[in-house]
């Protein structure tokens, strides 16, 4: 196996991910741009969303040169062509696809495909990806993660689900090499909640995966 490729620069200093799930790609604008102010600088945008792939591309050219834009719940080889001509950073799966970590191998875009199991993290890990996504992590908690290092060692593990503000900082103690984190950071940003709101979560995520602050 060549060198194992790195995750996006963005990603892998601040060690957070900010998931966008929602109903339509229409509604990204105003929320990347109050967590950007608020110091975030790693998003993935995902397929569920109607719409993503077709707004990657301003999104990128938007946001690329402040932050790390990935495309997340890609499932297909084909949903990480498109992503990766649109300018995806990062790929994120929920599953172990041997079909989509290859093909992102392929394209030279860092993919983190998804798992549970020793088995398929293990799976997924071996065929030379930069970290993967423990998923759902609530599920388990940091502790498993401590299991997992013994003999995985070096594995490079994003949990992400469920994952709120202290559970963060207790899965970055284990050693995580990020954390994944959707509703309890976003409430209800994507619905036209409260910016302001989202802006003072924002900041108390981004001061914990930066080891500055305390959940």
């Amino acid at each position: 196996m060549s060198e194992r490729p790195a995750l996006p620069r963005w990603t892998a200093e601040s060690r957070l991910v900010v998931v966008l799930r929602g109903e339509r790609a229409g509604d990204y604008v105003p929320v990347i741009d109050t967590l950007v102010e608020a110091g975030v600088r790693s998003f993935e945008l995902t397929l569920t969303t109607a719409g993503t792939l077709d707004a990657l591309p301003g999104l990128v050219e938007r946001y690329g040169d402040t932050a790390d834009v990935g495309v997340g719940t890609v499932t297909r080889s084909d949903e990480v062509d498109i992503a990766a001509d649109g300018g995806a950073r990062y790929l994120v799966t929920p599953v172990s696809d041997a079909d989509v970590v290859d093909r992102a191998l392929e394209r030279a875009v860092a993919v983190v495909p998804g798992g549970l199991t020793p088995t398929e993290l293990w799976s997924t890990w071996r065929r030379g990806v930069p970290a993967v996504k423990l998923f759902p992590a609530g599920q388990v908690g940091p502790s498993y993660l401590k299991d997992l290092r013994g003999p995985f060692p070096d594995l490079a593990v994003m949990p992400s689900g469920g994952v709120d503000l202290e559970a963060a900082q207790a899965w970055l103690a284990a050693g995580a090499a990020a954390v994944s984190v959707g509703g309890p950071l976003l409430g209800d940003a994507l619905a036209g909640g409260d910016l302001a709101a989202l802006a003072a979560r924002a900041r108390r995520f981004v001061e914990v995966c930066a080891g500055s602050g305390d959940a």
